[in-house]
């Protein structure tokens, strides 16, 4: 029996793109985000139709794409508008580790990559393993403060908070983890901060310049362990803020050596 693949992909957000790359599929994609960095040869060879929250609609038509893949609610209304004009759209809508896992292996079943989709979670469940099994004998954790914006104070979406507690550290806002929007995870009161004095600062301005010297000036946050300590770091949003490969295992890797350093010292 003949099975039809799609052949003509449009990939909306960066992290369907670089799994397809890592899964040797790419030569399926036609069209990627505007923000795509990873992998770097994708943003020079692939034309770039969207943003996050607007596409060039009449130039995706014209691409002809069989297939559109795009990432949560906030891209709803492209969804929408592609779907009216007769185009297959697959948008995902997770917001945790497993999620991601999920979509590598739906992806790789869908472009007839299963067994390589398996391979790559086997890849990353493998870390995550290794990573656990490490911290899990120490004795103490550091608090950690990511931030995912800071004005206003955004912290860490579902799948950041993982990685951290994966990695070793204790996210200060655990409570807001399972906010999917970004509005619903803004730190009204940077004097919570300070309260719960983490040891670890990670901040992840979604794509803007972070500034260390303008966070460390705000009320207070100089007797804040983390400042005292010059524990203050940027992950850039590609890595760590991407729902994808990138996260789990760049990510991962990055804030896991973070915490481990404190730890040793």
């Amino acid at each position: 029996m003949k099975i039809y693949y799609p052949e003509r992909i449009i990939c909306l957000t960066e992290e369907t793109t670089e799994t397809l790359y890592l899964l040797g599929e790419q030569d399926r994609i036609i069209g990627v985000s505007g923000f795509t960095v990873r992998p770097a040869i994708a943003r020079k060879d692939k034309p770039k139709i969207s943003t996050f929250i607007d596409a060039k609609i009449d130039k995706i038509c014209d691409l002809k794409p069989d297939l559109v893949i795009g990432f949560s609610d906030i891209q709803g209304n492209i969804a929408k508008e592609l779907i009216e004009k007769g185009i297959p759209v697959w948008i995902n809508n997770y917001r945790s580790v497993q999620g991601i896992k999920k979509m590598i292996f739906q992806l790789g079943v869908l472009v007839g990559r299963k067994q390589e989709s398996l391979q790559l979670i086997q890849q990353i469940n493998d870390q995550i393993d290794s990573i656990i099994k490490k911290v899990e004998k120490w004795e103490n954790h550091p608090k950690v403060y990511f931030e995912e914006w800071d004005d206003p104070m955004i912290s860490g979406i579902k799948w950041v908070s993982e990685i951290i507690q994966i990695a070793g550290g204790i996210d200060i806002f655990p409570e807001l983890q399972n906010e999917s929007l970004a509005k619903n995870r803004i730190i009204h009161d940077p004097d919570l901060v300070v309260k719960r004095n983490p040891d670890i600062i990670i901040a992840s301005w979604c794509g803007k310049k972070f500034k260390k010297d303008i966070m460390v000036e705000r009320y207070g946050w100089k007797d804040i362990d983390a400042v005292i300590n010059d524990r203050i770091y940027e992950i850039k949003s590609e890595i760590i803020l991407q729902p994808g490969p990138a996260s789990v295992i760049d990510g991962l890797k990055i804030i896991h050596n973070l915490i481990n350093d404190w730890y040793n010292n």
